[in-house]
């Protein structure tokens, strides 16, 4: 199977809400990227997180098996910093290996409501 995908990746909007108003883990306000490796190889993903008033924070590696998808929740991560509520971000994702990433977010912050987007990847097509 053909790699499909970006080695390089980018999201400047990012900002976890403080507040939520659900249970652990499923209704917890939170951004997700998905990481689709079609690839025959293991695929090292490397986050640098950005902030408005802060050097960059990272490098956070995580690895995502050859033919796999895996499911990263910002909130998750920790090392070498956990991540940082009520803050907007940005982040820059470096591969080792072509992917696709999809970028999420779920905000229940509302009683009454929650939020939840996405951002997809369109694949071009061959010449």
């Amino acid at each position: 199977m053909k790699a499909i995908g970006k080695i390089d990746w980018a999201f400047s909007a990012g900002r976890i809400p403080f507040k939520n108003n659900g249970e652990e883990p499923e209704f917890i306000s939170h951004d997700k990227i998905a990481v689709l490796n079609i690839s025959e190889e293991n695929a090292i993903v490397e986050l640098l997180l950005f902030y408005e008033d802060q050097k960059p924070v990272g490098t956070y590696e995580i690895i995502v098996e050859a033919k796999r998808l895996r499911k990263i929740r910002f909130n998750d991560i920790i090392d070498p910093e956990a991540m940082q509520l009520e803050r907007n971000y940005s982040c820059f994702i470096k591969t080792s290996t072509p992917v696709v990433i999809q970028f999420s977010r779920m905000n229940t912050g509302a009683k009454a409501n929650a939020e939840m987007s996405t951002i997809a990847f369109p694949v071009e097509p061959e010449n």
